[in-house]
């Protein structure tokens, strides 16, 4: 089920290809929304058929981008109780054939699974530091991963 979830933006990225390679602009401080600021940046490699997540932010607005080499399924559930699209469930296939841009913010579960038989690349550029200023705050996620009757379900 695909619907609509307040706060999601979801951008599709084009990769400008020549002899060379190809060049995808991950972001824009100008096509971000203006509260949105990145803090930090990581890379991430996920193993075909492994799944990170589900999980959710109390304050952070993760910017993540699918380019490839494998392929994803991304998974959001609005968990917001205050948000007019409170329940939706989103779903959508992204990475290498389709390069994609996806803002999450603070209260949308999310999770992926690298569904292709390559690994996949996630960029993520979070607006808040990892466990804070040297890492010394408690770190800001609700873990749903491991709860047996979650309605978070990444199968």
């Amino acid at each position: 089920m695909n619907q609509e979830i307040q706060g999601v933006v979801i951008t599709p990225l084009k990769k400008y290809c020549d002899a060379r390679g190809w060049l995808a602009e991950t972001f824009r401080q100008d096509e971000l929304p203006e509260n949105v600021v990145p803090q930090m940046s990581y890379l991430s490699e996920t193993l075909p058929g492994v799944c990170r997540g589900p999980h959710e932010h109390r304050e952070q607005t993760d910017i993540f981008v699918f380019l490839g080499p494998g392929t994803f399924r991304l998974s959001l559930w609005d968990a917001r109780q205050d948000s007019p699209t409170f329940g939706n469930h989103w779903v959508a296939d992204l990475g290498a054939d389709v390069p994609t841009r996806v803002i999450v913010p603070p209260g949308v579960v999310h999770g992926y699974r690298c569904i292709s038989d390559v690994p996949g690349w996630c960029l993520n550029y979070p607006d808040r530091l990892y466990a804070g200023w040297g890492k010394t705050e408690p770190v800001d996620e609700i873990r749903h991963e491991n709860e047996p009757d979650s309605p978070y379900s990444m199968a």
